[in-house]
């Protein structure tokens, strides 16, 4: 359901949920097979990889589409076989993870707007970051708990993800953005969403 919902948040839900909305993995792996934008998960074609590939994983290292456990999106291709991800329910969290062709059953490569299949890379983080809101102390809400989220995943452990930007999500935020060589006026906003979700780097 984290894929679904980032998906939706960030206008891609037509490229990603080609079956519509997906709880189940191996379902959602089965809408890609059917529209012919399935990638086995052997060492090559996960060499091959996109950020912006949503990947399917089986913990029995198998590619057997009906054995997967788990799906995360790429964030990065590291080489050797080895993918950077983005997960939801990993460890009761969303964090970034590092993966091998081993437990990759595969992937399914969206057809995000403007991609096409030409080996261009997608720009649907940078679409995403252009829908986020500014964010600012006093601020509540999803966006805020998202926002938690991604600082814990930052280093940021003291924050707490309540959905409420106190003074301890302000003095997270400065502290991320100081790594990150934005100014750190503890506002995010279109500089800062990029740090948090290594857009460029």
């Amino acid at each position: 359901m984290a894929v679904t919902y980032w998906a939706r948040r960030s206008g891609n839900a037509a490229a990603v949920l080609p079956g519509g909305d997906r709880a189940y993995t191996v379902w959602h792996a089965q809408d890609f097979q059917k529209i012919g934008r399935w990638h086995t998960g052997t060492t090559a074609n996960v060499d091959r990889a996109r950020p912006g590939d949503i990947v399917f994983f089986d913990w029995g290292n198998t590619n057997s589409v009906g054995a997967i456990d788990h799906v995360g999106v790429v964030e990065k291709v590291l080489g050797g076989g080895r993918l950077q991800t983005i997960e939801g329910n990993t460890g009761d969290a969303c964090k970034r993870r590092v993966r091998s062709s081993s437990a990759i059953a595969g992937y399914g490569r969206p057809d995000y707007s403007g991609s096409g299949d030409d080996g261009t890379a997608p720009h649907w983080t940078e679409t995403m970051v252009n829908k986020l809101p500014t964010l600012r102390s006093g601020a509540t809400g999803e966006h805020v708990e998202t926002l938690q989220g991604l600082l814990r995943a930052r280093s940021q452990t003291s924050v707490t993800m309540d959905g409420a930007f106190g003074p301890a999500t302000e003095s997270a935020v400065r502290a991320v953005q100081r790594w990150g060589g934005v100014a750190d006026d503890g506002v995010v906003g279109p500089a800062t969403w990029p740090v948090l979700l290594r857009v460029h780097k």
